[in-house]
């Protein structure tokens, strides 16, 4: 059950951090408020499965699903670069997110 909770958490955190763009600095009522409840959720969701996760192997997942996340949402929703390095380095966050959950306990 944690890494189901951790899991979503992560996903939260790639709304959230999409949202961030489209708040405009919390300038703008609902993508400031979903991008709130986004950020409240999601440390929520890390805090609960931290506590039979090892806090660097669920902070490490959380942190990679966010980033590999907000990178691919930023290429098809933003229009952000999308170069040979980046997918590379993608891939890496992808594989390393992978390797802490076949190595973390539980």
């Amino acid at each position: 059950m944690a890494w189901i909770m951790l899991g979503i958490a992560g996903l939260l955190e790639v709304g959230w951090s999409i949202g961030l763009k489209y708040s405009h600095g919390f300038t703008r009522p609902l993508p400031s408020v979903l991008t709130a409840l986004g950020i409240a959720g999601s440390m929520l969701l890390l805090s609960l499965a931290a506590r039979t996760l090892p806090i660097g192997t669920a902070y490490g997942v959380w942190v990679g699903i966010g980033a590999v996340g907000s990178a691919i949402l930023g290429i098809v929703l933003l229009g952000e670069a999308v170069t040979v390095g980046r997918i590379f380095f993608l891939c890496l966050m992808v594989i390393a997110i992978v390797g802490l959950k076949l190595t973390g306990s539980h």
